[in-house]
């Protein structure tokens, strides 16, 4: 049976662009796939710790010899990836906050990458490339090649090296200028703003329009 992991990870509530872009996917998707499953995880409102020196190597301690405080993280680095390996598809919500990814995706990541989870002890190959990871991304100003800020989009940069010891290999669907229309300054890029969303969603309806078919 098909199964969706449907990840967001806005703290903007429903006026976040990348929610409601993974809520489109995600109706999208259950169209393609009837009867097939979803499991939601939502970083945003639940982020998962981030590892401490105290939590770091605790897949690298027998289990036995776990502190409680390794044991838990251990469990939700199982958690984390046994959400993942059970999906055919992993759907994200990336908003860019700073010019870079939440500090809840990293924390998800960094718990995502455990060597006997997610990637083999022996040969260091990642386990989880046999899925399809679509990353839905929405920053709020314009980093395309030849704007002033080309570059600037580090989220972007860094999720797919992030994720790489895993296997998972992310395909980014973008909307920028978000914030054409609640900044005044950015009024004049509001027809970018609307053509940007627009193809968008038009990317995103057309995911699994083949399966739909």
């Amino acid at each position: 049976m098909p199964h969706l992991l449907h990840i967001d990870a806005s703290i903007q509530g429903e006026n976040s662009t990348s929610r409601r872009l993974t809520a489109r996917a995600t109706a999208a998707w259950r169209a393609a796939h009837p009867g097939g499953t979803v499991t939601y995880r939502d970083l945003g409102n639940h982020p998962l710790p981030h590892l401490t020196p105290a939590t770091v190597h605790a897949g690298m301690v027998p289990a036995e010899s776990r502190t409680p405080e390794q044991a838990a993280a251990w469990a939700l680095s199982e958690e984390v990836v046994g959400e993942v390996k059970a999906a055919d598809t992993v759907l994200l919500g990336l908003p860019v906050y700073n010019w870079g990814a939440p500090s809840s995706v990293k924390s998800w990541v960094d718990h995502l990458i455990a060597v006997g989870l997610s990637v083999d002890p022996e040969t260091q190959q990642g386990l989880l490339g046999d899925r399809d990871f679509i990353v839905l991304e929405s920053r709020g100003g314009g980093y395309a090649p030849g704007t002033p800020r080309e570059g600037w989009d580090h989220a972007e940069q860094w999720l797919p090296h992030g994720v790489s010891l895993t296997g998972l290999t992310p395909r980014f669907i973008t909307v920028e200028l978000t914030l054409a229309k609640v900044n005044p300054a950015m009024s004049e890029f509001i027809p970018l703003a609307d053509r940007s969303l627009a193809e968008a969603e038009q990317a995103i309806d057309a995911l699994w329009a083949p399966a739909a078919a």
